[in-house]
């Protein structure tokens, strides 16, 4: 049973719909020259960090690199699985560039849970794994306002060779 005065649940109220057209203007804007949006992925076999202490779970190919479109890559004078420091505006990250025509052009992708040789982690086997915390990256301040929920895909990004 309803109980608000026209029997009807407002699905779309106006600060909803402010917010769903402020997300479509922020989606349209064109980055800064040279910035590139960062998007996370998962693997299956590196679905929680916790997974990388597993040697079963860690065996064949390397799962760690950030994935660039060729053409970003050649704008940067950046090679195939090269060194390359990626920043945002709260911190970077060095880790090795791997490309990839699944991305489009303006995107590169870092996997979720990496990252395990910083101080603290006790984690023996995943310690020697290479890769990058894409947390590092991102804002723990910046919220999406739709949902109230942490900024974790789009976040500008510049990327260059490692020193």
């Amino acid at each position: 049973r309803l109980r608000t005065p026209r029997k009807r649940v407002r699905a779309a109220p106006p600060p909803l719909l402010e917010a769903v057209r402020q997300a479509a203007a922020d989606l349209l804007t064109p980055a800064e020259p040279g910035t590139l949006l960062l998007i996370g992925r998962r693997h299956l076999r590196d679905n929680n960090s916790w997974m990388h202490n597993s040697a079963r779970l860690t065996k064949g190919r390397p799962r760690h690199h950030l994935l660039m479109h060729p053409a970003d890559l050649a704008a940067r004078g950046l090679a195939d699985g090269a060194p390359v420091r990626v920043r945002s505006t709260t911190g970077e990250v060095t880790v090795e560039v791997a490309a990839s025509d699944d991305l489009m052009p303006g995107t590169v992708s870092l996997p979720h849970g990496y990252g395990h040789d910083l101080p603290g982690v006790r984690l023996t086997r995943a310690r020697h794994l290479p890769g990058a915390p894409v947390n590092a990256l991102t804002d723990p301040a910046a919220l999406d306002q739709l949902s109230g929920t942490a900024v974790l895909n789009g976040v500008p990004v510049t990327v260059e060779p490692s020193p």
